[in-house]
């Protein structure tokens, strides 16, 4: 819903937001993709083609290869290809539960300009677009979501009855594109084979690893050709290996919905997950480096997803131990903003509170589409290690969310948003405000995991994050740098710490036999 929920996304991220300051860098992220016929904005259609996997061309395929055979092969179909209208987001997300892999354009068309995203010109630009997929011939389809049957299909491999009759189903695959012709999309390569993809997707962060490409971790890598899909993650360092063949050269993207459990979103249109797409590549797979020279979008996407996967694969109990941002958790990236937030809105937090909905004048009931959860504004990140700091710094106040639950956030939110509208320069009010505490708290803690992070992960001496505002999260790094480590100054981040004094009170409660260094730090930043 592009032109209703985009600028309330852009209000509220202007709202509800942290005022960060910026990481010193320099990398140029306004360069060019390196090819001319690849875009990532709209896709632009040709016209219709044959799909090869339709169950009256493979059949005429299976015909003209095994003329005595085929009278004796009863081909059912394997797949459906259909294409859905969901209305709201709670219509997509129980697509997505059920398994469907949604596309947001035609996938039995020629691409004349490829990009990351489509909409259907039937469709209202203020609605969401047709989405189509390929689903099970046994699919039960949820009641209430308007769908269409566009072709029944037979995909080999998605067969699970044995055959043993020495069919080569590869080649059956191969002679349907050429009866449908479509044989130019069949690569020289596999002219009497098929290949399962596999490569390594990179991304180059300057300031990292000697500059050297690292995997683009946890991502998930989708391709097709025609209706038959293959989707799989990359590892930690940016592998993925598909378990499907292919013969005809398959289109890949990126979805930026990742293994950890966290997705990033804001194509221009409003989806769950970003993709990013690649273009044709061999059968075999294809891999690619991004870099600070490649299309912007791209480039924040993986530096994103970099960050999160970072994080949340540190939370765990041999490292941080402390709680995870919750599973599903949705990250919009806007390189029109300078600023960032943790609103937390698709877990429930803000949405339901009465003041915050009078405020956004009536928007209450939009906000339940396609929720973000934290807002990374670029405007100001002139490298990956800017948007490293910012997207750490976010999860760190998601991760006390799950701490502290929606009552506590409300608040904490509330506060900030208040403080943003009635200041032309701060985010933060004042240490006299009403509720400032809940803020004192959350920022403290968010300011001394970005530090903490950012030294882990670059070197050199601990940054200063957010050590001239009038919280002190130096009380943290004090504590930090003296024995205490992130998951015990994490165990006083309860509900009932929304002050200093109260988490001066909870951290005294937990390790009395420290309360000497306690009470000196915290009257050494009073």
């Amino acid at each position: 819903m592009r032109k209703t929920l985009l600028p309330l996304a852009l209000l509220l991220a202007a709202l509800c937001s942290c005022n960060r300051e910026q990481v010193p860098g320099t990398t140029d992220l306004s360069g060019s993709y390196p090819d001319p016929n690849l875009s990532h904005d709209q896709i632009v259609l040709g016209e219709k083609l044959e799909d090869p996997y339709a169950i009256q061309n493979i059949t005429k395929a299976l015909e003209k290869l095994y003329p005595t055979k085929a009278g004796r092969e009863d081909i059912t179909p394997t797949d459906l290809y259909v294409r859905f209208l969901p209305t709201t987001d709670e219509e997509v997300e129980t697509l997505v539960s059920l398994g469907v892999h949604l596309t947001d354009h035609p996938l039995d068309y020629r691409i004349v300009v490829e990009g990351d995203w489509y909409h259907d010109p039937s469709i209202d630009d203020e609605d969401i677009t047709w989405q189509y997929a390929v689903v099970p011939h046994d699919f039960v389809f949820p009641e209430g979501i308007v769908h269409e049957l566009l072709d029944e299909c037979y995909i080999a491999e998605n067969d699970m009855v044995t055959r043993g009759d020495g069919i080569d189903w590869e080649a059956v695959e191969r002679e349907s594109y050429i009866l449908t012709g479509n044989g130019d999309m069949i690569s020289p390569e596999t002219k009497a084979a098929s290949y399962s993809p596999a490569g390594r997707i990179t991304v180059v962060d300057p300031d990292f690893a000697g500059g050297k490409p690292v995997g683009v971790s946890g991502v998930r890598v989708s391709c097709n050709s025609f209706v038959k899909f293959a989707h799989c993650y990359t590892d930690r360092d940016g592998y993925y290996q598909m378990s499907k063949k292919f013969s005809a050269k398959p289109r890949y993207r990126l979805v930026f919905k990742n293994s950890m459990k966290f997705s990033i979103g804001m194509n221009l249109i409003l989806v769950p997950a970003s993709v990013s797409t690649l273009g044709k590549g061999s059968p075999e797979g294809l891999s690619y480096t991004v870099t600070g020279t490649s299309e912007d979008k791209i480039f924040r996407r993986c530096a994103v997803n970099n960050a999160a996967y970072d994080f949340f694969s540190r939370c765990g109990e041999d490292d941080l131990n402390i709680k995870t941002p919750p599973n599903d958790t949705r990250l919009w990236i806007f390189k029109s903003l300078g600023k960032s937030a943790a609103p937390m809105l698709h877990h429930g937090a803000v949405v339901e509170n009465g003041v915050v909905n009078t405020f956004l004048k009536g928007y209450g009931t939009l906000l339940k589409c396609f929720l973000p959860d934290i807002i990374i504004g670029t405007k100001e990140s002139e490298s990956f290690a800017d948007i490293y700091a910012t997207t750490v710094h976010e999860l760190s106040h998601a991760s006390h969310y799950s701490q502290v639950g929606n009552s506590y956030w409300e608040k904490y939110i509330y506060f900030i948003l208040m403080s943003s509208i009635s200041s032309s320069s701060a985010s933060y009010g004042s240490a006299g405000d009403k509720d400032a505490g809940y803020c004192e708290v959350g920022e403290m803690w968010a300011y001394f995991m970005e530090s903490k992070l950012f030294k882990d992960r670059y070197g050199g001496s601990m940054p200063e994050f957010g050590t001239a505002w009038w919280f002190y999260p130096q009380i943290f790094r004090y504590l930090y740098e003296r024995g205490f480590t992130c998951s015990e100054i994490y165990a006083a981040l309860k509900g009932e710490s929304v002050s200093r004094e109260t988490l001066q009170a909870a951290l005294t409660a937990l390790y009395p036999d420290r309360q000497a260094l306690i009470e000196q730090v915290f009257e050494r930043y009073r």
